[in-house]
């Protein structure tokens, strides 16, 4: 499994945290962050993620901002992406289990790094269950 992930300025710490503890688990990640804590523009580097997962580059993406508000706005934009903001494990779970998200977005500057790894996980580990839900996955795509 590949992963995208991309951060802004806010999310640096825990980006390369979660960098280490994804490849633990033996997944490769591809960084499309910044590596820095200078101010940069969000939107920058969500387009970078969201191209790669909708090009297939990646198999799915992690994305960190201060509220992660940004980013999954961003992301959002995109047609191929559902990308989910999660700032607790039952919630990473439900954007795996009821909206296959393709993304995950977490808010940097308002969960402690132990939280952002425990949802990560939770989100990694939940299998969709498609159903109903997958039916209305099928109505967000804008015709």
């Amino acid at each position: 499994m590949r992963i995208g992930i991309c951060n802004d300025h806010a999310g640096v710490e825990y980006k390369f945290k979660l960098i280490k503890m994804l490849q633990k688990r033996g997944i490769e990640v591809v960084n499309f962050g910044t590596d820095t804590e200078a101010s940069v523009d969000y939107p920058d580097y969500a387009h970078r993620l969201a191209q790669a997962v909708e090009g297939g580059e990646v198999d799915l993406g992690i994305a960190l901002c201060g509220t992660g508000n940004g980013m999954a706005m961003t992301l959002n934009k995109h047609q191929g992406i559902r990308a989910g903001l999660a700032w607790d494990k039952p919630i990473g779970e439900l954007v795996a289990a009821h909206n296959n998200a393709n993304v995950l977005v977490l808010p940097a500057r308002f969960i402690p790094y132990r939280k952002a790894s425990v949802i990560v996980r939770a989100w990694l580990d939940t299998p969709f269950e498609g159903g109903r839900h997958q039916k209305r996955i099928d109505k967000m795509p804008v015709q």
